[in-house]
């Protein structure tokens, strides 16, 4: 194991992948921009390296990143995700300055980046995906191409993922403004305006496998997520196992995602991505995409089955033999995972920035929170609004949403405006309770959700306790019959102001 691991990263990624090292031994090394300085994944490491101004640049720097390990004595990079995670320079750098890379080869991140590429992989190793073509990128074929593929379809940029360089298409007026709305929305976040024609599946499930491969060819997969809840392509809510995979249809699934990760030789932990018709029995599945890297919601993945997949990640780079057997992995109990975000869903979901004033995370049985972020800290413009994933996990699906309820009616946030009253009404609404939910869900059906609502009783209660443990002299014998009378609704002043509309 290495002695020595540079986290090339920031925010609760960075934290957990120190959590890891901390379990193994291993010396943990932080980078921060000047924006970052002061933040707490800087102060949890053993040891801290600058990497820039302020802004992403620092943490996209391939160069800065190496010339920061080398000078901490570091044997291995660890990308986290996000950022260089899915840059195959970086890798490939990595390996040219005698450092680890904690993730697949260049090679696999190339082949598997590309959605073309990748679906040719695929096919090769039999999973089944949704029609599409890759034409020229001329007005006419384009044109063609979506012809023959029929409406409704989805273009897509050949490069990145995350939503970006993504339009649907219902009718054949409709083509030309996307295609050009999707090119140049491409380019400017992939520097690739190459486009792609895909067939459009109304409606389906979005479920992923979670697969692991080492350096000796083994591979092997460990059940799915379901990420079905997500708003313009980006995932708000996780959980696992899917309602709406049998058993069979999940062993067909997993053993699907292995078998192309053992196709190109995979090593570390990766994503297989699938859309889904139907549910059950008659349920059908087509490969979508493949995410070579650690995803933003392994915590679902690690609650059902009891397993560390950073530290996998750190004993297979390290050159140890997959920790598991196929046969040892079983899914137990259920786990929804909930992305804390710094965003106000009544505007547009516009990302907020501002000191937290009052941060408090939520301690209950069966509670998990991953986070970046301390009360008193700044939520900065320049990066992510993610503020922490919550993880609820219990016997039973319901069990597991009543709890994760419960503790984001108990999550204290003040200062800045989050998604928090949007998840609990996701989470509350009726499809979710049966199970039912799709993909177009939050974008369609779901979007009143966003909407304002009444202040939630319970969530003012926690923000006005938090509140009032800060109270002067709280707690002292000369101020005792003081803070008993304590009236956080006439005594906050402002912050009163600021707790009705941060709900």
């Amino acid at each position: 194991m290495f002695d020595r691991l540079l986290i090339a990263n920031r925010g609760e990624i960075a934290l957990r992948i120190i959590r890891a090292c901390r379990e193994l031994g291993v010396a943990s090394v932080a980078v921060y921009s000047a924006a970052d300085a002061g933040a707490p994944h800087v102060s949890a490491a053993d040891a801290a390296e600058p990497v820039g101004s302020a802004g992403p640049g620092g943490y996209l720097d391939v160069g800065a990143i190496v010339d920061a390990a080398k000078r901490s004595g570091a044997a291995a990079v660890h990308p986290g995700y996000g950022f260089l995670a899915e840059n195959p320079l970086f890798p490939a750098a990595c390996s040219d300055a005698g450092l680890t890379f904690i993730g697949p080869t260049a090679e696999a991140i190339e082949r598997m980046g590309s959605k073309v590429e990748a679906r040719r992989h695929a096919v090769a190793a039999g999973l089944p995906v949704v029609p599409g073509e890759t034409p020229e990128q001329d007005a006419a074929s384009m044109k063609e191409a979506a012809a023959r593929l029929g409406y409704p379809l989805l273009v897509k940029a050949t490069a990145g993922g995350g939503g970006k360089g993504m339009r649907v298409v219902r009718t054949p007026g409709a083509l030309p403004a996307a295609l050009n709305a999707a090119r140049h929305e491409a380019e400017a976040a992939f520097g690739d305006g190459t486009l792609y024609l895909e067939h459009l599946l109304d409606r389906p499930r979005h479920v992923e496998v979670q697969v692991l491969g080492d350096a000796h060819g083994g591979a092997i997969h460990l059940f799915e997520r379901d990420c079905s809840v997500q708003r313009r392509h980006q995932k708000v809510v996780e959980e696992s196992p899917s309602p709406a995979l049998s058993p069979a249809l999940r062993d067909r699934m997993g053993a699907a995602a292995a078998a192309l990760a053992r196709h190109i030789g995979y090593r570390s932990a990766g994503t297989v991505e699938f859309l889904l018709e139907g549910s059950g029995e008659e349920a059908r599945f087509y490969f979508l995409e493949m995410n070579t890297r650690l995803q933003v919601e392994h915590p679902v993945t690690e609650a059902v089955l009891g397993v560390d997949l950073v530290q996998a990640q750190l004993r297979i780079a390290a050159g140890e033999p997959l920790p598991w057997r196929q046969e040892d992995l079983r899914q137990r109990g259920h786990a929804i995972e909930c992305r804390i975000y710094a965003e106000d869903p009544e505007s547009s979901f516009l990302p907020q920035a501002g000191m937290l004033r009052v941060y408090r995370e939520p301690r209950a049985p069966g509670i998990r929170v991953d986070s970046g972020v301390v009360e008193g800290g700044e939520v900065s413009v320049h990066y992510d609004p993610l503020l922490a994933k919550l993880i609820a996990c219990a016997e039973t699906r319901e069990g597991a949403r009543r709890r994760a309820v419960a503790a984001l009616r108990q999550y204290a946030v003040l200062g800045i405006k989050t998604n928090i009253p949007f998840l609990v009404r996701v989470l509350e609404h009726e499809a979710f309770r049966e199970g039912t939910i799709d993909t177009g869900f939050l974008d369609g059906p779901g979007a009143a959700l966003a909407a304002p609502a009444p202040p939630d009783a319970a969530r003012l209660r926690a923000a006005a306790a938090a509140v009032a443990a800060h109270a002067p002299g709280r707690g002292t014998a000369a101020t005792a019959s003081a803070a008993t009378a304590y009236d956080p609704w006439t005594a906050l002043g402002n912050w009163g102001r600021t707790l009705t509309k941060a709900r």
